[in-house]
């Protein structure tokens, strides 16, 4: 019984292989979670000889509301009609009452973590926002988040959420279950429930606002979130402890030269690029575990505090790259260059600078008064690491939004100052 994966697949807003022609897309894995509802592992091949891994949960005739039923029907198979679970309020619910009794069927493991309340009887709805996975909302309770592509190895998504929610964390959204397989002798996560911030708003919509108004001032959330990010550090060092390293060099200027190749831009500072990375190769620094792609859109802003979300890393890396401990400040830095990216959407206006200036230095001002550290006070590696984020940012904007190729090179400018 074979389903039209090769159609379907590359109409979803989570599918990964845009700009590649798929050849197959072959169901390898089929687990029955119970009469009408499947669990398939779906092995997307391409003509460049590439593959990937999908997650589809398959509910057999239950057609789910008219606004998601053509994004929803996979197809025909054996006579009867497939549809995508997610949308199907009956089987997400379903989903939640496996993790709720940390069950398992076949192949797949179901865990809720010790001493939590799953809302398994709270109304389920999807979050259309989302992009690389997809997450279905229950009540004002929790959040399901169904990994779409998926990949062997241990998700630091899951891995952080756990740890920092056992400790007690205020600035997270607390890990309530997940579910896994196995792909060869390695854990392969499917998914995860966390809790639900219901009334909170995103950072980057907040900061984004704030920098447009002329009056808007945004200091005191600032100082607020970087409070909150101290906090995470703190828990995760405590937790998961921290050793001494260097700079990551090599990494830095592998990163340089992919982004000079689509970014012509980058070739005048190149070199001292070059330069400010190679002498901080004997340098040391402590690292840890770290969220390692933060920014203001990885922000949430409650009623009563601010919540790191989304610890999955930088996105594309192999897994072990994100899960490798870190300096601290590469996060700093992160989101240092969001405030840039939040003031400059309008140009470079003295204003823009000016609203830039005062919420970074608010942020590092709450993130010294929580840490008892100031990152500033290692200022070489704090503008090191902005740097390679702008080098990053310029190969993106370069490929896929030219006309905000400046935001970073106007920054890459500043730095080399």
């Amino acid at each position: 019984m074979s389903l039209p994966f090769a159609e379907w697949l590359p109409a979803q807003r989570w599918f990964a292989g845009g700009g590649r022609e798929l050849s197959t897309a072959t169901a390898v894995s089929v687990i029955a979670l119970r009469d009408g509802l499947d669990l398939m592992l779906v092995d997307a091949g391409y003509v460049d000889g590439t593959s990937e891994r999908y997650q589809v949960l398959v509910s057999w005739e239950a057609e789910p509301a008219a606004e998601y039923a053509e994004r929803a029907r996979i197809g025909t198979a054996a006579g009867r009609t497939g549809f995508d679970a997610v949308y199907d309020p009956d089987a997400a619910q379903f989903l939640m009452t496996l993790i709720a009794a940390s069950a398992g069927r076949g192949d797949v493991t179901f865990s809720a973590e010790p001493l939590v309340d799953l809302p398994v009887d709270e109304p389920p709805r999807v979050f259309g926002a989302e992009q690389s996975n997809s997450s279905v909302i229950f009540g004002r309770a929790a959040i399901l988040k169904v990994f779409r592509r998926i990949t062997p190895g241990i998700n630091p998504d899951i891995e952080l959420n756990r740890v920092l929610g056992r400790a007690g964390d205020p600035n997270v959204a607390r890990l309530l279950g997940s579910y896994e397989t196995r792909w060869g002798a390695e854990p392969c996560p499917l998914g995860m429930v966390t809790a639900f911030a219901p009334g909170s708003t995103e950072g980057w919509e907040l900061a984004s606002a704030s920098a447009r108004d002329p009056h808007g001032d945004f200091a005191t959330d600032s100082y607020r979130l970087g409070a909150a990010v101290a906090s995470v550090h703190r828990t995760l060092a405590e937790q998961l402890g921290s050793s001494t390293s260097a700079f990551p060099v090599e990494t830095a200027l592998s990163r340089l030269d992919s982004a000079a190749a689509v970014a012509a831009d980058l070739t005048p500072f190149a070199d001292r690029i070059r330069a400010r990375f190679d002498a901080l190769r004997d340098v040391p620094m402590t690292v840890q575990r770290i969220h390692g792609d933060l920014h203001l859109g990885q922000v949430l802003r409650t009623p009563d505090t601010w919540l790191v979300i989304d610890f999955e890393g930088e996105p594309g890396a192999p897994t072990t790259e994100r899960r490798r401990p870190d300096s601290p400040l590469r996060d700093v830095a992160g989101m240092l260059r969001s405030y840039e990216y939040a003031a400059y959407q309008e140009g470079g206006t003295q204003r823009a600078r000016e609203w830039a200036d005062r919420n970074r230095e608010a942020f590092c001002d709450g993130y010294t008064e929580a840490a008892g550290t100031d990152p500033r006070a290692r200022a070489d590696l704090l503008s090191a690491y902005e740097l390679d984020k702008a080098v990053y940012e310029a190969g993106y904007e370069a490929r896929y939004r030219p006309s905000w190729l400046s935001i970073p090179l106007r920054s890459i400018e500043r730095l080399l100052e």
